[in-house]
């Protein structure tokens, strides 16, 4: 195309093309122009659904209509200076507390870098909760793999994903993809049982399968191309049973991946699940697009097509829901890609039974005979509780399939499918009592208890055990509201698990009462656990009050730790001579103020003319270790001078620890000296064996048996011997010396053993040279005591 200048050297001047060319070229951008307003529109679509979810979270968390919660939206956001996006995300994070939840807190504060992509951490998690808002609102699985591929999956790098359905032979159905050519997904659409690919191998492992070089992994790719590229598989589970597969594509090698981006995958997986259940694909090699499943697609009301399962001996054992329409509406709350596929007694167990459904069915099917029945009991188990629905139903045989239509009286059957989700997302447990009779309970009101669901479930009157003594006049008047005055009530109060875990809860009940209304028969209600909604009014009326004072308390407990541990353990311990010892200490403490922690060290001549010698090490950090060491010092000093040998030190010196302090565990070496003799007698609790230097060459002690201080009430600690020579030295230290994060314990010693071979002018050049080169990375106190016999 020619572009002319002006005759004075102005812009160019740009001639528009003419003919057929320019309208083919005028066409090609109105086409890539309305691409790019759709794949936009998509966009803002998905953030929008984002928004709605987290106004929806307020709405119910506040009490509050649509718009005041929209307010309140993006006030709170102006209020914390985040984006009004990023804060939709972390109010839906806080509220799900699901898979995506745990990957989008793994990366508060972290970086994502993946195949090349890098980005912020909180940038992540609203990609996240936007391509979960995308993957919902989608009307089928294409929809949903095209939703994760643009928000999920392409930011971090990757070039194409594909989402497969697992069928009942174990075949696999390419059901959505996004990034390869039309073709080549139509090439794939279908792989059957035992070739393997990587999607079979997360199918078979039922674990993330990641293979950072497919061309060395001897499996072929999806599409045969990129054999030198990445793939990631993972399982998307639903139910406790694989239902298919999503396969992520890298062009080139991966490397190895942090837990935080191998958690997103397992998230990106289960938001996959979700739509392969609600849409079942037709098992491969049967064909059900037949006249009888075409029929129940075109009915109006929910229905499903049974086929006969026959036993080994060949008698009717069973039904096996073959198809599902599309209006089906499980009376459990479970999608119809969750039940398509079962027996009927394995999916409704409660339906066997004389006069039940399957006496129905079965009757039907051998005689042919069709039957409707204008009202119905139906009944089906949620969360172990039965649920039962009034339907008119309607069953006729067709061959020897059978064909099941009913039509719910009522709206049980939503109420069922909203109560399984509002389990789930507001960990509701509900529960029926009969008076003097039996006690219902589903297993969510089980873990709020914190019982197993094989123990006896709590009656209702034995509530006030369970909540806090502040509340226990909240929790009298409602069960009198309930109970006597037969009224329904509700309350809230802190309950008190057995375990030590508060909650904060609301309990609902109503009474069941005769037809005269002068006999309780029974209560039904339900608890709540409002914690997070509790811990969040809280936290946003005073976080800014409560971090400040929190940061204040840390400061004065860190200072307060450190001037305790200075006081009693200074950083420099002069040398001082015993007899014929000579006694060394060093004492390095934690590189950070708040990791003060409860190393302690003591050499002391008793007045048995003894040296006693003992090294420790509390568990824990801050004011609570330091003070633990200051504990266990003081006392294993004053039993010393009982006269008892090391091993009963330590017995008691455990019986301390265990009972007469908060919760005190802790490591300890004690070592007693007697200089007529020279024999050196020890024990051990849990901490690691000295070192003996003898002739230039390094050992450690054998271990003695003797478990940590603190853990148990009573315990027996093994004793040894050893008779020193002149010029052994005798080393006492703790783990802060030679622990290594990524190194186990044996060579972590091995190493201090290759550094106590060093040539030394003195006892003091020795401990200095340890310190020096000592390899621990675990910034914990130090503490060394080295004994030398002159």
């Amino acid at each position: 195309m020619h572009t002319p200048r002006l005759p004075d050297g102005g812009p160019p001047v740009i001639t528009p093309p003419t003919g057929h060319g320019a309208g083919l070229t005028r066409l090609a951008a109105t086409v890539e122009r309305l691409s790019r307003e759709v794949r936009e529109a998509h966009a803002v679509a998905d953030g929008r659904a984002l928004m709605e979810m987290a106004k929806g979270v307020l709405l119910e968390r506040l009490g509050c209509g649509p718009a005041e919660a929209s307010r309140q939206l993006s006030l709170l956001a102006e209020q914390s200076g985040t984006e009004l996006l990023e804060f939709a995300a972390e109010v839906v994070n806080q509220a799900a507390r699901d898979r995506l939840t745990e990957a989008a807190d793994d990366l508060l504060g972290d970086r994502v870098d993946v195949g090349g992509a890098r980005e912020p951490a909180r940038s992540a998690a609203v990609r996240l909760r936007t391509a979960e808002s995308g993957a919902l609102a989608a009307g089928d699985t294409q929809a949903v793999a095209e939703s994760l591929f643009e928000h999920a999956l392409a930011p971090l790098g990757a070039t194409a994903i594909a989402v497969w359905s697992v069928a009942m032979d174990a075949s696999l159905t390419l059901r959505g993809s996004a990034g390869f050519a039309p073709d080549e997904a139509r090439r794939w659409h279908h792989v059957p049982p035992g070739v393997a690919t990587p999607a079979r191998r997360a199918l078979n492992e039922r674990s993330a399968v990641w293979l950072a070089d497919l061309g060395e992994s001897g499996l072929p790719s999806i599409g045969g191309r990129d054999l030198t590229g990445a793939r990631v598989t993972a399982p998307a589970e639903s139910g406790g049973r694989v239902v298919g597969v999503l396969e992520i594509c890298w062009p080139r090698p991966l490397p190895p991946q942090p837990p935080q981006i191998r958690r997103q995958v397992e998230a990106l997986a289960e938001l996959c699940a979700h739509t392969l259940d609600t849409t079942p694909p037709a098992e491969y090699g049967e064909p059900v697009a037949d006249e009888l499943v075409d029929l129940a697609d075109t009915l109006l009301d929910a229905a499903f097509v049974l086929r006969p399962h026959l036993s080994p001996t060949g008698e009717l054992a069973d039904f096996r829901i073959h198809h599902a329409n599309t209006r089906f509406v499980d009376l459990a709350g479970r999608p119809r890609g969750a039940v398509t596929g079962m027996l009927l007694l394995e999916a409704y167990p409660l339906a066997a039974g004389e006069g039940a459904l399957f006496d129905k069915v079965e009757r039907v099917h051998a005689t042919g005979e069709p039957f409707r029945a204008e009202r119905m009991a139906l009944t089906a188990l949620v969360d172990q509780v039965p649920l039962t629905a009034v339907a008119e139903i309607g069953i006729t045989r067709h061959g020897d399939r059978v064909l099941v239509v009913w039509r719910v009286e009522d709206e049980t059957t939503r109420l069922a499918d909203l109560l399984h989700h509002a389990q789930r997302l507001g960990r509701i447990g509900g529960f029926e009592e009969e008076v003097g009779g039996r006690i219902t309970w589903n297993s969510q009101l089980f873990a709020l208890y914190g019982l197993e669901p094989a123990d006896d479930p709590v009656p209702l009157s034995a509530l006030p055990d369970h909540c806090h003594p502040d509340d226990t006049a909240t929790i009298t008047r409602f069960l009198r509201t309930v109970l006597h005055y037969r009224r329904p009530g509700s309350a809230a109060f802190r309950f008190q698990r057995h375990d030590g875990i508060v909650r904060h809860i609301r309990v609902i009940a109503e009474p069941v009462v005769d037809d005269l209304g002068d006999r309780l028969l029974a209560v039904r209600g339900a608890y709540q656990d409002v914690s997070a909604q509790h811990w969040t009014e809280v936290a946003l009326s005073a976080t800014r009050d409560r971090l400040a004072h929190t940061e204040q308390h840390a400061a004065e407990q860190s200072r307060l730790a450190l001037q305790l541990q200075r006081a009693i353990m200074p950083l420099t311990a002069p040398s001082f001579d015993a007899f014929d010892l000579r006694v060394a200490v060093r004492y390095r403490p934690a590189e950070q103020e708040h990791l003060v922690g409860g190393d302690w060290y003591d050499a002391v001549v008793l007045p048995s003319k003894q040296v006693l010698v003992s090294v420790g090490d509390i568990t824990g950090h801050g004011i609570k270790g330091a003070t633990g060491m200051v504990v266990l010092r003081n006392a294993l000093r004053g039993l010393a001078a009982t006269g008892a040998g090391p091993a009963q030190l330590l017995g008691w010196l455990n019986l301390v620890a265990h009972h007469l302090t908060d919760h005190i565990f802790a490591t300890a070496v004690c070592a007693l000296y007697e200089p007529d003799t020279r024999v050196l007698r020890w024990a051990r609790a849990g901490h690691p064996p000295p070192v003996l230097i003898r002739d230039g060459q390094p050992f450690a002690l054998s271990t003695l048996r003797g478990i940590m201080l603190g853990a148990i009430s009573e315990a027996e600690y093994e004793e040894g011997e050893l008779v020193l020579r002149s010029e052994d030295t005798l080393l006492l230290y703790t783990d802060g010396l030679i622990e290594r994060r990524d190194t186990d314990l044996d060579e972590c010693l091995d190493h201090l053993l290759t550094d106590c071979a060093a040539e030394v002018a003195s006892l003091d050049d020795r401990l200095d040279h340890l310190l020096a080169h000592s390899r621990a990375d675990t910034d914990d106190d130090t503490c060394v005591v080295g004994i030398q016999l002159t």
